[in-house]
């Protein structure tokens, strides 16, 4: 009696390349590129819409988004068809990246069209060109969706010359301050919200294609260049800019983007839930603003900048440890509860020390203004300097300074987060009971992560109180209209990746500068800030950029799987499904 085995087998799929599915990748490179010729016709009647849409022969305002959208379309497709010289825009796939940038035009374009209606009106006030836009990025939509899905695993990615590697991670970082750029310099809320549009869904299918992948490759390879790119990058935004007014959106983005990592060391890291985080944000402030010479301080001194900082580092030190001490016993809720109490406690206590209902030394309500401009070893940050021939104002200067407090702090965390006493904060966060069977006392580890995501944020808030030159206590509430706030930044770390160092960074940018562009969503903002939560932790709840530990917590990847094995013929065994 024969004994016949049979086995299943595990194949990759490499892509479906039947005249139909060329068929449907030619015409949405078809779709791409008509969507892409229809922002040279005018869209709108009426040139009262930002922008000035009536304009025939160029593209301007939303159509410059649309234009990006369908020509990525476009490439794409044509990646798909195997273009020589683009294959390497799909190393996993190209299905779901098509049906993802062509919603990204459709949305955008929709958008635009929806927007020139309300605004002036009417659909009447849409011209040919308008109507031509919408059915022309609608039809790169339908036919990605009727393609079959080509998702596949990367192959390995072919070895570049050093100098290659070098050029690809400064082109990588050059199209990052492009975007960026771009978005914080939009003029009106219209282009920003599509720019949030084309950028979102552009983003997500260059994950999707495998580009990301790829890049962080070779960005890890290259780690020291990489960082030195990064920094370059992010110094030179302020040389873009002709006047202050972005550039300080920029200083108080690299501000809260700063407290939002420091808190990562907390919550990220240790696993505490604070909730009242930042009020060492306002200690660091209050201290900072207390000694550098203001006009409204009740101590008639000046201390130069880098005891400032001292000083308010070392206040938000002890507050931390004087908050932690007693309270870093408990666990969970009952430990977030207290934290949420010491901010509103902070926050209150600030407005009595007024002098009538507690001794003088804040003000109260009234803060302490008046704080002057920071001099360094003679160099005056509020007054506007010539650099590679370019005058830039006082902000790009604070800019360049907190630029360097947020490199500070990323060494700082990446450091702690690698050692020792990381790796311990690490078995904390995930079961506190286990580490300290394995012998780490977990109360003395948290009272660190607590003190020294204090002293972080304490060095943050007295560069802040420069720059907004005033110190008040309604500037730290649990949650307010405008970060930071404590409820902002816990979601930031939240929504950028909990441990990691791009993810806070990345959460608390996109949520500075979204409520400061669009400011007319002020009175819903809590209404979408509460829907994009419920939609992240549906979709993506280890955030936007999460580390490994995260993505095997909150995905199947199939890691413990018994691998199935081909038997050769006549062979006996067992199969996986048997076994």
């Amino acid at each position: 009696m024969s004994t016949e085995t049979t086995t299943k087998t595990t194949t990759v799929p490499t892509g479906d390349d039947s005249p139909r599915t060329r068929n449907l990748r030619v015409l949405t490179a078809a779709g791409g590129v008509v969507t892409a010729a229809s922002t040279f016709l005018a869209w709108a009647y009426s040139p009262d819409f930002p922008g000035n849409l009536t304009v025939y022969g160029y593209p301007g305002g939303l159509q410059v988004l649309t234009l990006v959208a369908g020509l990525l379309v476009a490439l794409f497709a044509m990646a798909a068809l195997g273009v020589r010289g683009l294959r390497w825009l799909v190393p996993s796939g190209s299905t779901k990246a098509l049906r993802l940038l062509a919603l990204g035009g459709l949305t955008t374009t929709g958008f635009t069209a929806i927007a020139i209606s309300v605004e002036l009106g009417g659909l009447i006030n849409l011209e040919p060109g308008g109507w031509i836009a919408a059915l022309a990025s609608a039809a790169p939509v339908v036919t990605a969706f009727l393609l079959p899905d080509d998702t596949r695993i990367a192959p390995p990615a072919k070895e570049l010359p050093s100098w290659a590697e070098l050029l690809v991670v400064v082109a990588a970082f050059g199209l990052a301050l492009f975007v960026f750029t771009y978005g914080i310099d939009t003029e009106y809320a219209e282009l920003f919200t599509g720019y949030l549009f084309t950028a979102g869904f552009a983003a997500t299918a260059l994950f999707k294609a495998g580009i990301i992948a790829r890049l962080s490759q070779i960005t890890a390879k290259n780690r020291s260049i990489t960082l030195i790119a990064a920094f370059v990058a992010a110094a030179l935004f302020p040389i873009t800019q002709t006047n202050d007014q972005y550039t300080l959106v920029a200083v108080n983005i690299l501000v809260f983007a700063t407290v939002a990592l420091g808190l990562n060391v907390v919550v990220g890291l240790a696993g505490l839930l604070d909730l009242g985080y930042v009020a060492f944000l306002g200690v660091g402030a209050y201290t900072a603003a207390i000694v550098s010479g203001s006009t409204a301080s009740v101590l008639d001194i000046q201390f130069p900048f880098w005891a400032a900082v001292l000083a308010g580092a070392l206040a938000s030190l002890i507050f931390g440890v004087v908050i932690g001490a007693p309270t870093l016993r408990l666990r969970g809720d009952y430990l977030a509860i207290v934290t949420l109490g010491f901010g509103e406690i902070f926050r209150i206590a600030m407005g009595n020390l007024d002098g009538d209902s507690g001794p003088r030394i804040t003000n109260g309500p009234n803060g302490i203004p008046n704080i002057p401009d920071l001099t360094i070893l003679g160099f005056d940050f509020g007054e506007d300097h010539v650099l590679f021939g370019q005058e830039i104002g006082g902000f790009a200067n604070y800019y360049f300074l907190m630029l360097l407090v947020t490199a500070l702090v990323v060494l700082v965390f990446s450091r702690a987060g690698n050692s020792r006493i990381g790796r311990a904060w690490v078995a904390i966060r995930e079961d506190e009971t286990a580490a300290t069977a394995m012998g780490i006392n977990g109360f003395k580890v948290k009272l660190i992560a607590f003190a020294l995501g204090a002293t972080l944020a304490g060095v943050a808030g007295t560069v802040q109180a420069h720059v907004q030159y005033t110190v008040v206590p309604e500037q730290y509430v649990f949650a307010g209209p405008v970060p930071p706030s404590s409820a902002f930044l816990l979601a930031a770390v939240i929504l950028g990746g909990m441990g990691t160092i791009t993810g806070p960074l990345l959460g608390a940018s996109l949520l500075y500068l979204i409520p400061a562009k669009l400011q007319f969503l002020s009175d819903y903002q809590l209404l979408f800030f509460g829907i994009a939560l419920i939609l992240l932790m549906r979709f993506r709840p280890e955030g936007l950029i999460a580390d490994r530990r995260k993505q095997l917590e909150f995905h199947e990847t199939g890691q413990l799987d018994v691998p199935e094995q081909r038997l050769p013929p006549g062979a006996v065994g067992v199969t996986k499904a048997e076994a």
